[in-house]
């Protein structure tokens, strides 16, 4: 009897040695109730390489791993449907705190424009980092000098506009264009802005609205030339500080797509304040400044709750815009 309460007591205290140190399959909790991601954690961007989308994933990925010693971002394109691919995979993740996904518009606009089983709600919101406003841009031997004469050109012939997706900023800010103004866009859609651009640049296209991080190059080479800025008012980025707003040039609209991060929903709440805490170190740090600077993003950091509020706010104006 001695011999197996003894026997006994050894395997309870095995149990409970074993299990006080850990919570799911891919984290670890220690006992104080904090939560570290076990392995490799992947960054699933869900749209093609070179986009606006895969820079914010791949730069948000080297920033996390800077800050939070020992964490490893793998970064994996899953590109397809407008980024429909990509964020239905996410959602298969669910519970899952060692996957992210650099977020955007098409986080909103997806579930207003197509059948897809998700809406932000489904997901962890984690961070705002700031907002991205597109420019109205054009191969350098176009006609067209403003955003005004390619609405007026649409209005008397046929206006070919690249879109990278249907669901895009891109799109969304053309919608408002013709709903503004009374426009009519032929739409030619593409899975990400590097072809977008490359379309543009081989003359398939007219006109495109690209954020100023893919564009700025070409328009400092010649390449292209922007004819107006969607956003608020003017860029203080020297390079952009000259581009008048297409407000300025009675086109009264003005959008931005957010640049930001989720996790999986159903993730514990110890995964959600690391991802959030790492968040706050990585806005703070050098590699988001140069991130943000080298896009030519305006900063507005926004985290957890305050980011869901963001998000919950943004999808009524988007609804209104697009009569949903």
């Amino acid at each position: 009897m001695k011999s197996s309460t003894s026997l006994l007591a050894a395997v309870v205290a095995a149990s409970v040695l074993s299990t006080s140190g850990c919570s799911s399959a891919n984290g670890q909790q220690s006992d104080g109730g904090s939560f570290k991601p076990r392995g490799n954690v992947t960054m699933v961007v869900p749209f093609g390489a070179g986009g606006g989308s895969d820079v914010s994933g791949r730069s948000i990925a080297a920033g996390l791993e800077a800050v939070a010693p020992g964490l490893h971002v793998n970064t994996e394109n899953r590109d397809g449907g407008s980024g429909a691919v990509g964020y239905s995979y996410f959602l298969s993740k669910k519970g899952d705190p060692n996957y992210l996904l650099p977020s955007e518009t098409a986080l909103l606009a997806l579930p207003l424009n197509t059948k897809v089983t998700f809406d932000y709600t489904s997901f962890t919101p984690i961070m705002k980092i700031g907002d991205d406003f597109t420019l109205a841009v054009v191969p350098t031997n176009s006609p067209w000098q403003t955003c005004a004469d390619v609405v007026n050109a649409s209005k008397t012939g046929r206006v070919l506009a690249g879109v990278s997706g249907a669901t895009s900023l891109d799109n969304v800010v053309f919608t408002l264009t013709e709903q503004a103004t009374g426009a009519k866009f032929d739409r030619v859609p593409f899975e990400s802005g590097d072809e977008l651009l490359a379309a543009l640049l081989g003359n398939q296209i007219q006109v495109a609205s690209l954020n100023p991080g893919e564009v700025v190059e070409q328009l400092k080479a010649g390449k292209l030339k922007a004819l107006c800025a969607f956003s608020e008012k003017r860029y203080d980025y020297p390079e952009l500080k000259d581009i008048p707003t297409a407000k300025e040039q009675g086109v009264d609209v003005a959008y931005a797509q957010f640049r930001g991060m989720i996790a999986p929903g159903g993730i514990s709440p110890e995964a959600k304040r690391f991802w959030i805490d790492a968040s706050r170190k990585f806005v703070e740090s050098d590699k988001a400044k140069q991130y943000i600077a080298s896009n030519y993003l305006q900063p507005n950091a926004l985290f957890g709750d305050d980011f869901t509020q963001y998000l919950r706010d943004n999808n009524d104006l988007l609804k209104k815009a697009l009569g949903k």
